[in-house]
């Protein structure tokens, strides 16, 4: 994969699989500490510990319907090439949270592309689980979920493709203002 708003796809659908009621990702960058942290945690099912520590190898996989599971070991390739690595805490009916480290200015670290896009798919797509996005910046934090979303425009609006476009710029506004572009910050 060579953007993190694919990685949070992938980690998403896997949350999603394991029968996740509320999904939680985070993206914190720091251009000060040199560093971007993407954070997915989730209330589904969990693993075990064999499960858990086989998570990131390509050859292993939950699924039947394939023999190789490549999402979480391309995002620990990825956050290894740029200096960082990952971090998969889970338990049996406590649900997973995936923690990837990025070294922020390597070269090596994927950009972050279509993040506002992929958030706002996953809360459309997804209308009866809760996705929580945050996104912080050298202090400065904003967030969205779909429960704030059903609370201010009613609960259909979720389902209503419509709202797609609208909140992908929303995301977008909302983070540039808590980002200082001028100090070096990828753009959307």
């Amino acid at each position: 994969m060579k953007e993190i708003g694919l990685h949070i796809m992938d980690i998403v659908q896997n949350s999603i699989r394991a029968g996740a009621d509320e999904i939680s990702i985070t993206l914190s960058e720091s251009i000060s500490k040199d560093i971007l942290i993407l954070t997915v945690a989730d209330d589904g099912k969990g693993m075990d510990e064999g499960t858990r520590r086989r998570a990131t190898d390509p050859w292993f996989t939950s699924r039947s319907t394939r023999k190789v599971g490549l999402g979480l070991p391309l995002l620990q390739m990825n956050a290894v090439l740029s200096g960082g690595g990952v971090k998969i805490d889970s338990a049996p009916g406590r649900g997973t949270t995936v923690t990837a480290t990025f070294g922020y200015s390597h070269m090596d670290r994927p950009p972050l592309g279509d993040v506002s896009g992929t958030i706002a798919l996953l809360i459309v797509s997804n209308p009866a689980i809760n996705i929580i996005y945050n996104h912080q910046c050298e202090g400065n934090s904003w967030s969205i979920s779909t429960a704030e979303i059903k609370e201010e425009l009613g609960e259909d609006a979720v389902t209503d493709l419509t709202i797609v476009r609208p909140l992908k710029d929303i995301i977008n506004e909302s983070v540039s203002s808590i980002r200082n572009i001028e100090a070096g910050y990828d753009k959307y």
